[in-house]
């Protein structure tokens, strides 16, 4: 499948020439720093941040939204389970009306510190085990998913949504309204039926930055990427992110901002730029 565009009804409209790029950032805590926010802000064109779940506190949300502004990068709020102990990478059984406070409460937070700032969330993207459970077709993620959909819609309907490409949980979001970004992940490794490779497996996450930056360009030009079993993935993707947190996460931001625009792609948010 050709990577593509859509419209608000899911159709392919043509070719995709312009692809995002985000990353997680503002993901220390306190004495914590994890990363280096102003290197790989400056090579995306969205930043994914920390509401202060799984990591971010006050001072660092604003540390980062500060350097989004620098470089005019979209701000979107990066909402986790409440695990902060786990960086939000473990499951957390809430029930519906608690998991859409805590959804809310994230994004009050951030919405605060930007506001203070004279910037503004663009668009929502769920982190790590929270991202996972409601991508997977299951009723356990169909929960999750109606708890943080009723946030969004509750929040601001026409916030875009951040999902995987393919999952549940974007049909999910697309059946109620709220509008989608379909991604993929240039550092994770992908299952033959498009899940990405669990955390828990060797060779889950890529390390090869210019291995990495080949295969995306692969990815916006013919919509596949490889899978770990060597067949062919068809993914349909408007943004492609970068980790921040992985070993070496500025070179492969940079490698893989290098390529796709020396392969004449151009990189621009799919949100609202970062100024009120």
């Amino acid at each position: 499948m050709t990577v593509s565009s859509t419209t608000e009804g899911g159709a392919a409209a043509g070719p995709l020439v312009t692809v995002d790029l985000n990353a997680d950032v503002g993901e220390g805590f306190g004495r914590w720093e994890l990363g280096d926010d102003d290197a790989v802000i400056a090579a995306v064109t969205s930043a994914n941040v920390a509401c202060g779940f799984h990591a971010g506190d006050p001072a660092t949300m604003a540390r980062t939204v500060r350097t989004a502004l620098e470089h005019d990068v979209a701000i979107g709020a990066h909402v986790s389970y409440r695990d902060l102990a786990g960086f939000g990478r473990r499951y957390v059984d809430a029930d519906e009306a608690e998991l859409t406070g805590d959804v809310l409460y994230q994004l009050g937070a951030l919405s605060g510190i930007c506001r203070a700032l004279g910037a503004r969330v663009g668009y929502v993207k769920p982190h790590g085990a929270l991202y996972n459970t409601i991508a997977a077709d299951d009723a356990r993620g169909a929960k999750h998913a109606r708890a943080v959909l009723s946030a969004l819609g509750q929040y601001d309907p026409e916030l875009p949504v951040v999902g995987l490409a393919g999952s549940a949980f974007l049909r999910a979001a697309h059946d109620a309204g709220q509008p989608v970004v379909a991604e993929a992940f240039a550092d994770r490794a992908y299952t033959p039926d498009g899940a990405l490779l669990s955390r828990r497996e060797p060779g889950s996450v890529l390390h090869d930055a210019d291995e990495v930056a080949e295969r995306m360009v692969t990815l916006v030009r013919s919509g596949t990427v490889q899978a770990v079993d060597g067949s062919t993935v068809a993914v349909e993707a408007r943004s492609i992110c970068v980790h921040g947190d992985s070993p070496g996460a500025v070179a492969m931001a940079q490698a893989v901002r290098g390529a796709l625009t020396g392969a004449g792609i151009s990189l621009r948010s799919f949100a609202a730029g970062p100024r009120a």
